[in-house]
């Protein structure tokens, strides 16, 4: 159906009735296009290389890439110093057991050389890791930051489920736990890598020829001491999966507790005014409390399986001092092996021991660190695959209009559940019109404001919208910017973009000239203004940025209406040639309207009425809608 002419200033009726199975239609899309939690299950190495991958695109990842290879460099270079150090325990404890006091000073002085040396590779490790860990921070969050802030993402995700949950600790807290821990684990699994490749070959030649006397029959071991290590590592990784395997759902569940704690407590914050109106504290308190003993309970199941691992990591590691000496005895009381060739073989064996149960002494930070990989991927892929889990025809299309006018074409609004709201529309809105909706509550007026804005893809239909940078939209409540006034006076636009002095002429005819001295004072200005006069801020951007067309949803609610005919008269002066729709319960506010659209709730969904309706068939009310004029002030 073609928008009418505008010369009619009646709106066609829409196509009249959605059926019933278009209407089940709507339903089912809107059900559809609920985003679904991401599989939490998939592959941690695969969400790490889609992680690294997108951090690395673009060229934005050489700083990393440059500080890995820095880091890896060191580590070698390490791992050269603890074989130096392994041989010279050797000869140090031979010196020893020889009393030999000239080699043992001499071992000394090498000692102190080589330890000179480690101890410049262990800072540079220390700030290269560092580094690492911020550049890594850096680029999550921008990550995230992208995928987040696409226009209207921010609001949509608020529909998403827990994939999108708390974006404020995904941004913070998440992030900064992938990056260290990310770099933690990351450096101590390569180390471990590096001890087990240098160590296992001195550990196999120095246990090399390992004979045992079994029923009169010497019986060589080769590389006895490798194949004990190995099994004794083997035993204590397993026991430490069986038992520490939950620890990964609990850490995430704990994280999941904090940040509804942690949201519920700035909300109470946010809006204490309120509670202390109502006198709500004692309610608050419930609520807190509830969300406190979540979180408690979340802390001592988590506590319970830590102690449980700890039976494994503790006992593995008391018994890791005497197992090397015990299967390298037979060698040193054989005579195969002197007392500093039995020093180098625990020396050893203990490195390769260290390498090996890296997964066991670290199975708790793993856990923590694989719940934060969880979170963050799931945001990200929540946040930049939105569109991809709608289905392309069950959402509403906004698309520009070829002579930058408003229009609606089969236009079909629908709750992210999937209950219609308002159904069929077929509109057009041309330059220089006024348009008032009214309607009743929950009939569908602001659900139409955000599909405008592009807010609200659920339902179905296409809305041709005048170019983005034509239009401005102003909510019940404005958004005001942390910062100072000045920033919030000029938003979405720089503090600096116009000039002071019509900044301070703008103030003043909207009502601001009190504040003309805290023009460039930060404050928290959302609280500190009145909602009256937070609104009166919003009609200074108007006149700031001079908008062709404006979208208000009660934006004068909190004015009198002296102050609201003030403003509203801007439509008729300094903004005259602006397009309005607005949306509005006050009386007197027909009279700055060019025409009126009233919204009226049915069982169907919403249906914009003329204010007269003629007679109609039972049944086909919810099918019609139309506009009337109203005189011009």
């Amino acid at each position: 159906m073609q928008p009418p002419a505008a010369t009619t200033g009646v709106e066609k009726q829409a196509a009249l009735a959605a059926r019933p199975t278009e209407a089940n239609g709507i339903q089912r899309a809107a059900a559809r296009a609920q985003l679904r939690m991401p599989d939490a299950r998939r592959g941690m190495l695969s969400e790490l290389a889609n992680l690294f991958r997108e951090m690395l695109r673009g060229g934005q990842g050489w700083p990393i890439l440059w500080l890995g290879a820095g880091i890896l460099l060191v580590l070698m270079s390490n791992m050269v110093g603890q074989v130096r150090l392994n041989q010279w325990n050797g000869a140090f404890f031979d010196a020893l057991d020889r009393r030999d006091g000239e080699a043992f000073l001499w071992q000394l002085i090498v000692f102190l050389m080589i330890v000179g040396v480690l101890l410049v590779l262990i800072v540079a490790q220390t700030w290269l890791q560092e580094m690492f860990k911020i550049r890594v921070r850096e680029r999550v969050t921008q990550i995230l930051l992208d995928a987040w802030l696409v226009p209207g993402r921010a609001y949509q995700l608020g529909f998403a489920g827990p994939a999108a949950a708390a974006p404020d600790q995904r941004m913070q807290e998440d992030s900064r736990l992938f990056a260290e821990l990310t770099t933690d684990i990351g450096v101590g699994m390569l180390n471990s890598i590096l001890l087990l490749l240098s160590f296992i070959g001195v550990l196999w030649m120095l246990s090399s020829e390992a004979t045992f006397t079994i029923g009169g029959r010497s019986v060589v071991i080769p590389g006895y001491m490798v194949w004990v290590a190995v099994g004794y590592a083997l035993a204590g990784s397993g026991l430490t999966w069986l038992v520490g395997r939950p620890l990964i759902r609990l850490n995430t569940e704990r994280y999941a507790r904090e940040a509804e704690l942690r949201f519920a407590l700035i909300r109470v914050n946010e809006c204490a005014e309120s509670v202390a109106l109502y006198a709500g504290e004692r309610d608050e308190r419930r609520n807190l409390d509830r969300n406190v003993s979540a979180v408690l309970r979340a802390m001592r199941r988590l506590s319970g399986a830590l102690s449980r691992l700890t039976w494994i990591t503790s006992g593995y590691g008391w018994l890791a001092i005497v197992v090397p000496i015990l299967a390298a005895a037979p060698g040193y009381f054989s005579g195969q092996l002197s007392f500093g060739e039995l020093m180098m073989v625990v020396g050893a064996f203990t490195q390769v021991q260290q390498a090996l149960r890296y997964f066991v002494d670290n199975f708790p930070r793993i856990a923590d660190w694989r719940s934060a990989v969880v979170r963050v991927a799931t945001f990200r892929d929540a946040a930049r695959d939105f569109d991809a889990t709608h289905d392309a025809h069950s959402r509403i299309r906004i698309v520009p209009h070829p002579q930058g006018l408003l229009a609606f074409e089969h236009l079909s609004l629908a709750l992210n559940d999937g209950t219609a709201i308002i159904d069929e529309a077929t509109a057009e809105v041309r330059r220089g019109e006024r348009v008032l909706i009214t309607g009743d509550s929950g009939a569908g007026k602001s659900t139409l404001f955000r599909a405008i804005a592009g807010l609200w893809p659920w339902g179905e239909g296409v809305i041709q919208t005048p170019p983005t940078g034509e239009m401005m939209f102003l909510p019940q409540r404005p958004y005001l910017p942390l910062g100072t006034l000045r920033a919030a006076v000029c938003y979405p636009a720089s503090p600096d973009a116009f000039d002071d002095r019509e900044v301070r002429r703008t103030m003043v005819r909207c009502g601001l000239g009190d504040f003309l001295d805290d023009l460039d004072a930060v404050e928290r200005w959302d609280r500190k203004l009145s909602l009256g006069q937070q609104q009166r801020v919003a009609f200074a951007r108007l006149l700031l940025h001079k908008p062709a067309w404006v979208f208000m949803d009660e934006a004068t609610s909190a004015l009198d209406e002296e102050s609201q005919a003030s403003f509203l008269s801007l439509f008729q002066g300094e903004l005259a040639s602006t397009t309005v729709l607005s949306i509005g319960h006050r009386p007197g506010l027909e009279a700055f309207h060019t025409r009126a659209l009233h919204l009226r709730k049915m069982p169907e969904g919403g249906v914009v009425l003329k204010r007269r309706p003629e007679p109609a068939e039972p049944g086909w009310l919810s099918k019609l809608l139309q506009g009337t004029r109203v005189p011009e002030d």
